[in-house]
């Protein structure tokens, strides 16, 4: 198992005052790192934060989200197709940061909402639209690992079951699944018969707690989520998702205005800590 902290602890945008954070979640112990990558045109960033992690020994994941603008599931066919080159530009970054998987709510618009679930229509142009992506995704080396969203968060994908239909309808060896534990806790009703229906697809996992503070001090069913993932041989990586107070670009999601944490070093410290424990206890 590979255990890693998503930078949205810190900040949603990768910047020079950030990469001091890199030496210390080396200095953690965490094997890799997962960046946030909303910013489309800085190739030049990319590629220096890329340097400092290689220097580092850091592997890395990123994250992705599409807006109203750029929604792979309108019913206009232009908004459509901006999100899916979106979707490939996004890869591209990826691909430059030398992340291996592009996580995230990618499939649809965040936030956005039509007051009913995902139609036919819509679930058609999501399916169609992924394809075409993952496609991309395997021209530069990048495995999707889409994320369902509690229903406050989005209508399109909300459950394991849900994402495990996509990905068999996609038919991609590219496009996968993540699971969060944030989302289940919302909306399954039975996490272990969650986690088993993405047996085929799951690639990554977001060890997140119920109010998004320190994993292992909520009310997460912790025993259950490492139980089945044990059971089903997942063995990939675990990421630390967590939120800080300045994430504007993450605002229809996030909903943080309160720290619930002492510092964002000691969650990423006793978040890890729990994280190694847990594992242990049932991967020999």
């Amino acid at each position: 198992m590979r255990f890693g902290i998503n930078l949205l602890l810190w900040t949603d945008t990768l910047c020079d005052q950030y990469l001091p954070l890199l030496d210390d979640v080396k200095e953690l112990g965490f094997d890799l790192v997962e960046l946030p990558v909303f910013d489309l045109d800085n190739e030049a960033n990319y590629k220096k934060w890329a340097k400092r992690l290689d220097e580092l020994g850091l592997a890395r994941t990123a994250t992705a989200v599409r807006t109203a603008d750029a929604n792979p599931i309108s019913s206009d066919p232009e908004i459509r197709r901006r999100g899916i080159e979106a979707n490939k530009r996004n890869l591209d970054c990826c691909a430059m940061l030398g992340a291996e998987i592009m996580a995230g709510p990618f499939h649809s618009a965040l936030g956005e909402f039509t007051g009913r679930g995902p139609t036919e229509d819509e679930w058609k142009w999501g399916v169609d639209a992924m394809r075409e992506v993952a496609e991309h995704a395997e021209k530069v080396g990048v495995t999707l690992a889409v994320e369902y969203l509690n229903r406050f968060e989005c209508y399109f994908l909300n459950t394991a079951a849900d994402g495990a239909r996509f990905c068999r309808e996609v038919n991609h060896p590219r496009c996968k699944m993540m699971y969060d534990t944030f989302h289940s806790h919302i909306e399954e009703k039975n996490i272990p018969s969650a986690i088993r229906a993405l047996k085929d697809y799951l690639v990554h996992v977001h060890i997140s707690e119920n109010d998004r503070s320190t994993p292992g001090t909520g009310n997460v069913r912790w025993q259950e989520t490492f139980d089945t993932l044990h059971e089903i041989g997942y063995n990939n990586t675990m990421v630390i998702e967590a939120f800080g107070l300045a994430l504007e670009k993450l605002i229809p999601a996030t909903k943080i205005w309160r720290r619930m944490y002492e510092s964002e070093r000691q969650l990423a410290a006793d978040g890890l800590r729990f994280m190694k424990e847990e594992v242990a206890k049932r991967w020999k």
